[in-house]
């Protein structure tokens, strides 16, 4: 299954995966998908890895990303590249959404 064309933020699922986050998918296809994750100030995305290579836009708020062993403050307007398997995270610390793409696709987003 796979998004083509036009997609609609108003017609999207809109998940709770914890307390202070929203997700949507934006749209993905056997190769690459796009989500949209909001967050609220203070909440920590936890240290992880996984084989997608991810690409991150700061659509909106102030985070602190870590990525390998380096910390930078990202906000509106920057980005940020995670390699497959790179230990990465980050705080918000000001209230925002980021926009990440994935490839391959984030099967374990996808509804069951």
């Amino acid at each position: 299954m796979s998004n083509t064309g036009f997609i609609f933020q108003e017609n999207l699922l809109i998940e709770m995966p914890e307390p202070g986050v929203s997700r949507q998918i934006l749209g993905y296809n056997d190769t690459m998908m796009m989500v949209k994750i909001n967050f609220e100030k203070g909440v920590k995305g936890i240290l992880h890895r996984h084989p997608h290579t991810q690409a991150t836009f700061v659509e909106s708020g102030v985070f602190e990303f870590t990525i390998g062993e380096e910390k930078k403050i990202v906000k509106q307007g920057d980005a940020c590249f995670m390699v497959s398997d790179i230990l990465h995270g980050c705080e918000c610390l000001e209230t925002g959404a980021l926009i990440d793409v994935f490839t391959p696709v984030r099967e374990d987003f996808l509804p069951k």
